[in-house]
């Protein structure tokens, strides 16, 4: 059988109907340069990201993720990796970070658990599918801080879970602030940092 593959409906794979898909499945899917995730059994597709976004990417890992992981804070990995929770498996965010101690979940290759923080970077096409799919999974599973960054408005949205378990309003960093996240609060992070310096800054 062959599936249609959403947001996009410009390719198709062979495997089960949508929203029978399993991480089982996802383990046999082509290396095709593709980024492929399972949200409650809904297989998704991204294609390769633009340079400016793994700028923005690469300027996190540098400017947090390695002030973090020298702390001794926790672990911090960045797409392509499998991250296999409830109701997502597996996907496959631009970044996460584990705290120091919780490390256990990290085994047989992927990520088997919930991550401490996940943030995404927005894509001119992937907008609805990080900030309405992705962020409702994201809250069903329990990740406790999720960060969307919009290269756009070269800003930060944080969303935390609240005392019933559901994010609420999003915390709005632009480009001349500094955020600090929950799960590593001694290491802040200037918003500008992430986007200053790119020679091409295409979406």
């Amino acid at each position: 059988m062959r599936t249609l593959v959403t947001p996009t409906d410009a390719l198709s794979v062979y495997g089960p109907p949508q929203g029978h898909w399993t991480a089982q499945d996802w383990e046999t899917l082509p290396d095709d340069g593709n980024r492929y995730e399972i949200i409650d059994g809904v297989l998704y597709m991204s294609t390769s990201p633009s340079y400016f976004h793994q700028w923005i990417l690469k300027q996190f890992v540098i400017r947090w993720g390695a002030k973090v992981e020298d702390s001794g804070l926790g672990y911090v990995h960045f797409a392509p990796v499998g991250v296999l929770m409830p109701g997502c498996e597996p996907v496959q965010p631009d970044l996460v970070f584990i705290r120091a101690g919780r490390e256990s979940i990290i085994h047989d290759r992927r990520i088997r658990g919930v991550p401490d923080l996940i943030a995404e970077i927005l894509s001119p096409g992937n907008r609805d599918y990080d900030e309405d799919i992705k962020k409702a999974a994201y809250e069903r599973a329990g990740v406790p801080e999720y960060a969307v960054i919009d290269p756009d408005q070269r800003r930060l949205k944080l969303f935390r879970l609240d005392a019933q378990r559901r994010y609420g309003d999003a915390l709005v960093f632009g480009a001349d602030q500094t955020v600090t996240f929950q799960a590593a609060p001694s290491v802040p992070l200037r918003i500008a940092e992430l986007f200053a310096g790119s020679p091409d800054t295409t979406p």
